[in-house]
Formats: structure tokens, sequence, C-alpha cells
């Protein structure tokens, strides 16, 4: 039996599950509040199989399996029935219907697309009434709104003719795959023509290997400095913040024209240590390539 013809069993079927009464519905309710009753909360939730299928044929237009959206909608009746208050005085139906169409709606806006979509309420709004006015306005073919006709719609949901105009491209033009072949006739897939603007990994290593050596060279270089030049030239010269001469001529009751000399007079014997070190590993690894060759 194909989905079609499963789909007309389940509507047979839950068309034996009789509607209640509300007396009936006011007292199950009452005993799956007050004490957990699950045989209660079952006949609920199978006396409203047929509201949650009505509402999910009203969402055929979006491509998805019709057996799907019911059993979205259904988890959304029994969200609807664990929250219940029968108290409130309104039959549980019009409580419900809100809990079955946000439970389909959201697994609409899920399943659409791999990027998401309709993150807000006005969004979400303009996604399921967007092709409802354009068929009031004989506009359904594919293609952009004209301009008068962007403004009617963002008008009428309260939102931006920008939002409006993207909306609908999205609608129209929905994910395809990257592994989709370019041609009927050919084995290049759409994949192939993407090109990567990041660097190379063999790049990225490069960089990465000539930083560490850069890091270590100052680590060695800075242990040639006594204290007090390491630490006016680390807070001077290597912090995103760097201090001020006044913080650190209070710090070691000098002046700061002091200190200033202090961080020149480091900054030039690192920089020597560095290139002293550079030149010696230079030496070391050409003494090692004569002996290898």
């Amino acid at each position: 039996m194909g989905p079609e013809g499963n789909l007309s069993r389940y509507l047979q079927d839950i068309r034996k599950f009789p509607m209640l009464a509300p007396e009936e519905e006011l007292a199950l309710s009452k005993r799956w509040r007050d004490h957990e009753d699950t045989a209660a909360a079952h006949k609920l939730v199978t006396s409203h199989l047929r509201l949650v299928a009505k509402i999910a044929m009203g969402y055929r237009g979006y491509g998805l399996p019709i057996s799907e959206l019911i059993s979205e909608g259904n988890v959304g009746m029994m969200q609807a029935v664990k929250r219940f208050d029968p108290e409130r005085g309104f039959r549980l139906a019009t409580y419900a219907m809100w809990w079955i169409r946000a439970a389909i709606q959201e697994y609409i806006l899920h399943s659409w697309s791999l990027v998401k979509m309709g993150t807000t309420a006005a969004q979400k709004k303009l996604f399921f009434n967007l092709r409802r006015l354009k068929g009031q306005m004989q506009a359904i073919e594919d293609g952009d709104l004209h301009p008068e006709q962007v403004g009617v719609i963002a008008r009428s949901l309260s939102v931006s003719e920008q939002d409006v105009v993207n909306m609908n491209r999205r609608l129209a033009a929905p994910d395809h795959s990257l592994n989709a072949p370019v041609r009927a006739d050919s084995e290049g897939e759409w994949q192939d023509w993407l090109v990567d603007e990041g660097d190379s990994q063999e790049q990225v290593l490069a960089e990465s290997e000539e930083f560490s050596g850069r890091k270590a060279l100052l680590g060695e270089a800075l242990r040639t400095l006594n204290e007090r030049e390491r630490h006016i030239l680390i807070e001077r010269r290597l912090k995103e913040e760097p201090a001020t001469l006044e913080d650190l001529s209070q710090v070691y009751s000098i002046s700061r024209e002091r200190v200033r000399q202090i961080e020149v007079r480091a900054f030039e014997k690192l920089q020597k240590a560095m290139r002293t070190q550079v030149t010696t590993r230079r030496q070391s690894d050409h003494g090692q390539g004569e002996k290898a060759a």
C-alpha cells in the first residue's frame, strides 16, 4: 500500500474515535490535571485527531508529506492536552488549535531550508501568508513581485518591503545539493566550481610554524633582560593596553623619562638578542645541511 493508501486508511481509522460532549471533556481534563490519568489524556488526544488532520491539510502546499504534517500536529495536540486548564471555560479544541498550528509551522520552517529562516514572529507570519496574498493578487508565477505588490503585502503584514522581496525569493528558490551534477550529461558537480578564498593548508601550517618560531625567539631574547627591563618592555610594548610612563614611574619610584630610557634600551637589547639567535640558527642549519650532503 502506497503513502496515499496509508493516509486514507489513517483518516478512516481516526473517524472511529467519537467526539466528546462538553461535560465528558471537562471531566477527563480534570482527571488528567489532578491525577495525571493517562487513559483520560489518551481519550482527549484521540478525540481530536480529526481536528489535527483538518489543520494539517491546510499546509499541503509546502511540498512536505501530509503524513509528516499530521504527525507533527499530533505532537502539538499532546502538548495542548498537557497544558490545558479546564477551569478557563473554553473547549479544548479552541486551545489546541494554536498548539497544532505552531507544531506544524515549526516543522515546515525547519524542513524548508537548511538555512534557518523565519526567526522572528513577523517573518514567520510573512512565510505562511505570502503565498495566500500572492494568490489574491493573481501573482503566483515565479519571479520577483512588482513594487506595488510588494508594498501592499508589506503593509498588510506589517513587515518591511525588503523582507517581502527576500522571502519571496527564498520561497521561489529552495535548497539545491552541491553534489548535484552541473548538467545531466556531465560528471562534474556544482561543488567543483566553488573556490575556497581561505589560505591553503600548507600556507596555514607555514604561518603557524613561523609564529611558533618567532614566539620561541622572543621568549629566549626576553631572558637576556633583567627583571625590571623585562617588565617595563612587556608592559609598554607587548600588552594590548600598554601601561603609561606615569604608571610605571610610580611602580619603580623613578621619573617618566627614566622609564622611557629603560624601555628604549631594553628594546634595543631585545632586537640584538633576536638577531643573534637567528644568525646562530642559520649557521647551524647550514652546517647540518653540508654534513647531510
